[in-house]
């Protein structure tokens, strides 16, 4: 056990569950309110993310020392299983916001899109690590894990969860343009997605969804519906200022900001903690994307290379999109901040992830160590 300690990246480790244990407060001080507006106790959110949490570090020290490749034979079982889930939430799915995105067990919730991401991530660096041979034919090496990659985003689409069928199309081509294939291809794919996405668009263009539009970038065209929520955002970012109005201080949680614990969790950081909390918390997350890509660089196999590539890919998109929603750069989507936001499924994938990671990184530290003795 002493001998593994050696090789464990602590930057890898500690970071993440920095960022958990400030979600943690930081989801008691914006749900609190909300809480017992609803009839729950004020720490009800809380201890519930609690839950998730230990459940998440389970998964985080099982990964941590699960060998990576082994994945690899296991890629058949983890795939079939996330179609199965998906298939079965035009049964069994519970619709929340319009969604029927969740399997909802009493008091317990799970969203399979979750697990997609992360079972995509892996299925595609296992499939083109073992296709970098004739990775140039396009029918052979990059057609196929294609179809599945569409089918999967097409049933996420089909729920209709827009947000993480983007964020996992967007994980995806990161994995695909990473794994070596001809620049040529990856014009003609890009010309592809693009033809696809404008067949479809009509067909997408529901109210509901030019509200996002509207709400985003005409905000005070509509403050009273469409671009309420953007409002408030504003309002709780702008008070801030440098240091914030102090921890548990916030004023538009109280009712005036909606999905504050949740999706808009960083503008009750803005507003409590001010620009300061907010550059630590960016700046942790940045830490755990470029450490993966670092890692990810020096791996000494593709497998495993593409693996951290799609993970650090995983944290940096879904970072980006969850900003750009607050900030009215995006539309919104319901997307939660990596770690710090409520959800028990995104927690737990993530903290997954983070374990398979430092597992990758424990094997190129190895391999470092080793070659310098």
């Amino acid at each position: 056990m002493i001998d593994r300690i050696k090789y464990y990246d602590f930057t890898l480790m500690i970071t993440p569950l920095l960022l958990c244990g400030f979600g943690l407060i930081m989801i008691y001080s914006a749900s609190m309110v909300t809480a017992v507006m609803e009839g729950y106790d004020s720490n009800h959110y809380l201890i519930r993310q609690l839950m998730w949490f230990a459940l998440g570090l389970i998964g985080f020290a099982f990964t941590s020392v699960f060998p990576y490749r082994y994945y690899q034979k296991l890629m058949k079982i983890i795939i079939l299983t996330i179609l199965i889930l998906l298939a079965g939430l035009f049964v069994f799915g519970t619709e929340v916001n319009m969604a029927k995105s969740w399997y909802i067990f009493g008091p317990l919730s799970m969203q399979p899109s979750e697990f997609a991401k992360l079972g995509l991530i892996m299925y595609l660096a296992s499939v083109y690590s073992n296709k970098q041979s004739y990775l140039d034919e396009f029918n052979r090496g990059v057609l196929p894990p294609l179809i599945m990659t569409g089918l999967i985003i097409g049933m996420i689409v089909l729920q209709p969860d827009i947000g993480t069928a983007a964020i996992i199309f967007l994980i995806a081509c990161s994995v695909i343009f990473s794994s070596g294939i001809r620049f040529k291809h990856l014009f003609f794919l890009f010309s592809i997605g693009v033809l696809v996405l404008l067949a479809f668009l009509p067909f997408m263009k529901t109210e509901e969804r030019i509200s996002r539009f509207t709400g985003a970038y005409q905000p005070f065209e509509a403050p009273e519906t469409d671009g309420y929520q953007l409002i408030q955002s504003y309002l709780a970012i702008g008070v801030g200022g440098l240091t914030g109005q102090g921890l548990g201080q916030s004023v538009q949680k109280l009712g005036y900001l909606t999905q504050e614990y949740t999706d808009f969790i960083m503008a009750i950081i803005a507003e409590e903690l001010g620009f300061i909390g907010v550059v630590i918390v960016i700046g942790l997350l940045a830490t755990i994307v470029l450490r993966g890509l670092y890692i990810a660089r020096k791996c000494p196999d593709s497998f495993g290379s593409l693996l951290a590539i799609g993970i650090s890919s995983m944290v940096g998109i879904q970072t980006f999109i969850n900003l750009g929603a607050i900030s009215g750069l995006l539309p919104i989507t319901g997307v939660p901040l990596p770690f710090v936001s409520y959800g028990g499924s995104s927690l737990l994938i993530m903290l997954i992830a983070m374990g398979i990671l430092n597992n990758i990184a424990m094997k190129v530290r190895k391999e470092e160590m080793t070659s310098e003795s």
